[in-house]
């Protein structure tokens, strides 16, 4: 009876994870208190903020087609959910990469609107 137990409560954690890419914006648009602006996730994405690199210095200029690392030469997949089905389904995959790439654009942390932004534009890319 244990081994199912642990198995059940193994099974519900990895679906929590689990997401969809319009989960995420609704999650990161309730965080921010505003709705998100796909335009201003466009202009953020392929932006200069500042810093060595933007966006676009490994996912290309175009989120539908795949890009490579811009240190490591590491091919990077699409970033639009339209280009690439596995984008954006794991929460906390999509925290994690947010959370590294923020801090490698903007040397900080991106907020809540800046993430919705970006994945408001993101999702609507076809």
């Amino acid at each position: 009876m244990l081994p199912k137990f642990f198995a059940l409560l193994l099974f519900v954690s990895l679906n929590a994870l689990a997401a969809s890419p319009a989960e995420l914006l609704a999650g990161y648009t309730a965080q921010s208190g505003q709705p998100a602006n796909a335009a201003k996730g466009e202009t953020f994405f392929k932006a200069s903020h500042g810093q060595e690199w933007q966006c676009t210095s490994c996912h290309g200029k175009s989120p539908m087609t795949g890009g490579r690392h811009a240190s490591t030469d590491k091919a990077i997949e699409p970033l639009a959910p339209a280009a690439n089905a596995k984008r954006f389904t794991d929460s906390a995959k999509a925290e994690k990469w947010f959370r590294r790439n923020c801090k490698d654009v903007l040397a900080r942390e991106c907020t809540a609107a800046e993430k919705a932004d970006v994945l408001a534009w993101l999702i609507s890319v076809r």
